[in-house]
C-alpha cells in the first residue's frame, strides 16, 4: 500500500517524493521499489509532526516552502486530487490547503471512519474550513463531504504546528488538523472528483484491493 501511494505521489509531478516512516521494513519496501525513505523518531503523536522532522533531515536549508504530506492509507488516491491540496495556498492567508470528496454512498454518511469536513464557499473556488468531525455534520438537506487527509502546509505553517501541543478537540476527535483551526490557523479545501477510500479497517482494506483489481 505505501508503495502505491509513493507510485502516485511522483506521478503527480509535484516535486522530490519521499516516505518519511520509523519501520526498516517500510523502508527497505520502499527502497526496492527505487524510492526515497527517510527514518524518523517512534515517539511522533502526528503525521504532520513525521511530515516535519522529515522535512528538516531532507532541506535542512529551507529550500522548499511548501511541504505536502500525502498519507500512506490513501493508495488509491489520484495524482491530480494530490495537486488540488497545493490550490487553495494562492489564498496568501491560507496556512493549510486540503482536499475533500462528496460522499454519494448512503452507507458512509454516519461511518465514523468517514471524516467530514464542515466548510463554507471561500469566494475563489475552494472551500474555508470551519471544522472536522467522525459525526454526521452538518445537519439539515444538502451534501455531505469527505475529508481526504492530505496536507499541503507552508513550511512556516508546518513549523507552527508542530510546536503546539495536542489540542482538546484534536484529542477528542482524533483528528490532527483540529489543532490548527484551533490555534486559528486558516485551513482551506479544494473539492476533488474522485473518492480516494482511506484504508482504516480491515474492510476498507477488502476495498481498497477490491477497487484496485479493476484498475
Amino acid at each position: 500500500m505505501i508503495v502505491r501511494v509513493l507510485e502516485q505521489a511522483q506521478q503527480s509531478d509535484i516535486g522530490p517524493v519521499a516516505v518519511a516512516c520509523d519501520d526498516k521494513e517500510i523502508a527497505d519496501a520502499v527502497m526496492d521499489h527505487g524510492g526515497r525513505a527517510v527514518m524518523t523518531r517512534t515517539d511522533h503523536v502526528s503525521g504532520s509532526d513525521r511530515i516535519q522532522e522529515a522535512a528538516d533531515l531532507l532541506d535542512p536549508e529551507n529550500r522548499f516552502d511548501v511541504i505536502l504530506n500525502v498519507q500512506g492509507d490513501v493508495p488509491l488516491i489520484e495524482p491530480n486530487a494530490i495537486r488540488a491540496a497545493f490550490v487553495p495556498l494562492a489564498i496568501p492567508d491560507v496556512s493549510i490547503g486540503t482536499i475533500m470528496t462528496e460522499i454519494t454512498d448512503p452507507r458512509f454518511r454516519q461511518d465514523p471512519s468517514f471524516v467530514k469536513a464542515v466548510t463554507t464557499p471561500n469566494g475563489q473556488g475552494q472551500h474555508k474550513a470551519l471544522y472536522f468531525t467522525r459525526t454526521t455534520a452538518p445537519g439539515g438537506d444538502g451534501p455531505l463531504f469527505q475529508h481526504v487527509g492530505i496536507y499541503a502546509y507552508r513550511r512556516t505553517a508546518l513549523d507552527r504546528f508542530v510546536k503546539l501541543a495536542p489540542s482538546p478537540l484534536e484529542l477528542r476527535e482524533k483528528l490532527e488538523q483540529l489543532r490548527a483551526l484551533e490555534a486559528g490557523m486558516r485551513i482551506d479545501v479544494s473539492v476533488i472528483d474522485s473518492a480516494p477510500m482511506d484504508v482504516n479497517t480491515p474492510e476498507d482494506l477488502e476495498r481498497a484491493r477490491a477497487a484496485y483489481q479493476t484498475l
